[in-house]
């Protein structure tokens, strides 16, 4: 079983969302399968099918998060010493020296990710470009859109 790094905060998302899930949608579904049920003939009944694959996809999820949950190698950034460098969990304030533009990042693990949260995967070609590196460093990043070049500004173990 690989364990796979996330952050206390990341952690806590998932164990909400599978209370949510388990508490809250499951139920829903439940009543929703048995209202269509009483619909009669379920061979046609598209809101049995519909609730039914509902259903299905709410049990995958809750099998993937408890996998998850399984397999969570918790880092909290905040009680680590790591001198300065880039580190999973860590938020780092870049400079895009094409654009001159300031940008903010916080390596996470792959289920955190989400980039309009400037949430990045640690294991992506700019979080791997910026692992291990310091303030002050130049990183060129081989990027699917082309190679960018960065100029660490901050890091910062939030």
């Amino acid at each position: 079983m690989n364990k796979e790094p996330i952050t206390v905060t990341g952690l806590k998302k998932i164990k909400d969302e599978l209370e949510e899930l388990k508490n809250k949608k499951r139920p829903e579904i439940v009543a929703a399968i048995a209202e269509a049920r009483s619909h009669g003939d379920l061979k046609e009944n598209a809101e049995y099918h519909a609730a039914k694959e509902q259903q299905a996809q709410l049990e995958g999820r809750v099998i993937a998060i408890n996998d998850l949950i399984a397999r969570a190698n918790v880092i909290d950034v905040t009680k680590i010493d790591y001198d300065d460098k880039v580190i999973f969990g860590s938020t780092v304030t870049l400079k895009d020296l094409e654009s001159g533009k300031n940008i903010k990042y916080r390596l996470v693990g792959q289920d955190e990710a989400n980039i309009s949260k400037n949430l990045i995967y640690f294991k992506s070609p700019i979080g791997k470009g910026l692992i291990g590196k310091s303030s002050d460093d130049m990183v060129v990043v081989n990027t699917p859109a082309g190679e960018r070049n960065f100029e660490i500004l901050k890091i910062e173990y939030i």
